[in-house]
């Protein structure tokens, strides 16, 4: 029998075989009958858990008709896709990496963001998200894809069994004044909006915390049901995905430790509240 894998790459391989299914409209079964495979194979190569022949992988992108480009990504991602961390380079404007990272989402159970100096996507306001996104210099067509697509994410935080949000914010999140003092008014409502619900904690580690091990950069920890956990780092041009074990435990102490340093949560949303206080 298969061994189960799961890492980083052979999830991203599953989630870019299942999305040019799903583009083409075809089921698991009428999929695996075209490519002369089992819907059991192929609903595990879909799930990352195990790994096709670079063969079966080259037949069913043919069956599916997938672009050039996209196929040579795939094709790459199963050639390496049992090693247990991963370096992605990204391109500006729509790439992979964001549906990586929003299957991430998708299919996680929990999620801890530490984020030191901005709002996470997850939850940005449209206005917000392009006051960022300026600084990318994208055309508009494309920011106005980035912020659509950053709007639907959210639904992970609705949903019937809704993604369990740990978020950690950096009290110089509050404090940089990266965009009009409407616009992060707005941002900042959202925030105390979203921490109504209890799948979300929002909690700030205020400026004179002292040092830990956050101060090396934003990362977060996906949990999944039946799936080994992991980290995702991001960079300016590319994202790095942690399997292996030592470097998740690692990562998770690093939480837990700015746990103990970070406000409590009615006292971070108090300073929220003095920070919209102070915009408006």
């Amino acid at each position: 029998m298969a061994t189960l894998v799961a890492t980083p790459r052979s999830r991203a391989l599953g989630f870019g075989i299942r999305a040019a299914r799903t583009a083409r409209k075809l089921g698991v079964r009428e999929l695996a009958r075209m490519a002369r495979v089992s819907a059991q194979d192929l609903s595990h190569w879909e799930s990352g858990t195990r790994v096709p022949q670079i063969e079966q992988v080259a037949l069913l992108l043919g069956a599916l008709r997938v672009e050039p480009v996209e196929r040579k990504r795939l094709l790459e991602l199963a050639r390496n896709a049992r090693e247990p961390n991963w370096l992605e380079r990204t391109t500006p404007g729509i790439s992979p990496a964001v549906s990586t990272y929003a299957e991430y989402e998708r299919t996680a159970t929990e999620m801890v963001n530490w984020e030191p100096f901005v709002v996470p996507g997850l939850l940005q306001t449209p206005a917000y998200a392009e006051a960022i996104l300026a600084a990318h210099r994208l055309p508009p067509r494309v920011v106005e894809q980035q912020v659509a697509i950053r709007l639907r994410r959210r639904e992970v935080l609705s949903r019937p069994h809704p993604l369990v949000l740990r978020l950690f914010l950096g009290e110089e999140a509050f404090r940089r004044r990266i965009a009009e003092p409407a616009v992060l008014a707005e941002q900042f409502h959202l925030l105390l909006r979203a921490a109504q619900p209890r799948n979300i904690t929002i909690r700030v580690v205020p400026t004179g915390a002292g040092y830990h091990l956050g101060l090396y950069g934003h990362f977060v920890i996906f949990d999944f049901a039946h799936l080994p956990s992991v980290v995702h780092i991001e960079h300016i041009r590319g994202s790095a995905h942690v399997y292996d074990g030592d470097h998740v435990v690692a990562y998770r102490a690093a939480a837990e430790a700015m746990s103990a340093l970070a406000l409590g949560e009615q006292e971070s949303l108090a300073l929220i509240r003095g920070v919209i206080a102070e915009l408006e």
